[in-house]
Formats: structure tokens, C-alpha cells, sequence
């Protein structure tokens, strides 16, 4: 395993092929240890393609999106269309929240204080 892989915590790593038609074949060691279904999200992270399992709450959270498109009258491939955008939108907000988090955790950003919150009572 290279020093990189080890200083980004990667602990199992795999090369796998990709064939003519754009699909690759998960490990099965990987697929079993994320116990991954039918159905998985994926996603761009960083220049790095994120493939994860996809939660009860992501399955929900996709479901009102979609309403929320439908409602606003998109149908067919711009229904589709719309929903991938939104579906990015939300991963790349995620992902920023995510970061900033993690900066905060770490005392590389301040965050809010309880007085920043709730004021000053």
C-alpha cells in the first residue's frame, strides 16, 4: 500500500476495470462490508467518484425532491434532468457542510457560540 493511501486512511484498496459500456464490478469484499442492495448513489467529491450506499433517508429525501418538481410542473427528461441537478446541488451542499464540520471539530475554523445561537439571555 502506497504512503498516500495510508496518510488518507485508505485501508483495503483494488484496482478494478471498467468495461466498454461504462460498468465496473464492486469487489466483493466491499460490497459486503458496505452492505450494499440494488441501488447505490454516486456522485463527484473532490475530483473523486463517490460510490455509497443509498440510505432510507436518501430513498425519502429523493422522493420530495421529486414532488417538489413535480409540483412546479417539470415532466419527462426535464423532470429527469432537473432532479439530477438538484440531487448534485444537495451532495455538493452536503459535502460543504460536512467539510466545515470537520474544520470546526478540528479548530481549524470557529464556529457559532451558544450566545451566537440563542443571544443573549
Amino acid at each position: 500500500m502506497t504512503k498516500v493511501a495510508l496518510k488518507a486512511g485508505i485501508m483495503d484498496r483494488k484496482i478494478i476495470s471498467i468495461t466498454g459500456k461504462r460498468q465496473l464490478t464492486i469487489p466483493l469484499k466491499f460490497y459486503e462490508k458496505l452492505g450494499l442492495g440494488k441501488e447505490v448513489e454516486c456522485f463527484i467529491e473532490k475530483n473523486a467518484l463517490v460510490i455509497r450506499p443509498l440510505s432510507q433517508d436518501d430513498v425519502i429525501f429523493s422522493i420530495e425532491i421529486l414532488k417538489d418538481l413535480v409540483s412546479q410542473g417539470y415532466s419527462g427528461n426535464e423532470l429527469v434532468a432537473k432532479f439530477t441537478e438538484e440531487r448534485q446541488n444537495m451532495n455538493i451542499a452536503i459535502g460543504a457542510l460536512l467539510t466545515e464540520g470537520n474544520e470546526i471539530s478540528t479548530g481549524k475554523k470557529k464556529g457559532a457560540s451558544m450566545k451566537d445561537v440563542f443571544g443573549k439571555d
